[in-house]
């Protein structure tokens, strides 16, 4: 029970890591503002970093932590968590540009570009979860079962969280926002 609460507080402070970031970084945003960048195009700009940036080192620390690998499974383990990083972070490429063209005409959507954007997104999180299906493997053969189900759980629970404040930043379709 002891180690749950400390799991849920480490990932509640991942989740809520980006917006204290972004409160410390209102001097930055504020000079976006004045040199004329659309709010949008500043979301756009704080996804990608958030996708790219903050995230990925807090992955690692959370990772570390939940993980508590003895030094010869860390020896193992680390070297397929880089590699699985590396694709994701290419991968997050499509999400990126997925999100930009998404903000660039969320708000003139037809039904023909809704659909276009969907099917995107559906299959960026297919190819997502088949890239994790695939490291699963690779975690198993290497360390065991029980080991590759703690890494795909932990890493399942902060792709969740990571999610949740992507998705909830962006407008729903169909609204004007204000």
């Amino acid at each position: 029970m002891k180690r749950r609460t400390i799991t849920l507080a480490v990932l509640a402070g991942l989740a809520f890591a980006p917006a204290l970031r972004a409160q410390d970084n209102t001097t930055s945003t504020t000079s976006q503002a004045k040199s004329g960048a659309q709010p949008e195009e500043q979301n756009i700009q704080e996804y990608v970093a958030l996708l790219r940036k903050d995230v990925r080192s807090q992955k690692s620390a959370v990772m570390s932590q939940m993980m508590q690998l003895d030094p010869d499974e860390a020896a193992k383990f680390w070297p397929i968590y880089r590699d699985y990083d590396a694709e994701l972070t290419k991968l997050n490429d499509q999400r990126v540009a997925n999100i930009s063209e998404y903000s660039r005409s969320y708000t003139n959507l037809t039904d023909a570009k809704a659909d276009e954007l969907v099917q995107k997104a559906m299959a960026y999180q297919k190819q997502r979860a088949e890239l994790l299906g695939q490291y699963y493997d690779k975690m198993k053969q290497a360390l065991g079962g029980v080991t590759a189900a703690r890494f795909l759980m932990v890493e399942s629970q902060m792709l969740l969280i990571i999610d949740l404040q992507i998705d909830s930043s962006l407008p729903i379709v169909g609204f004007a926002q204000n």
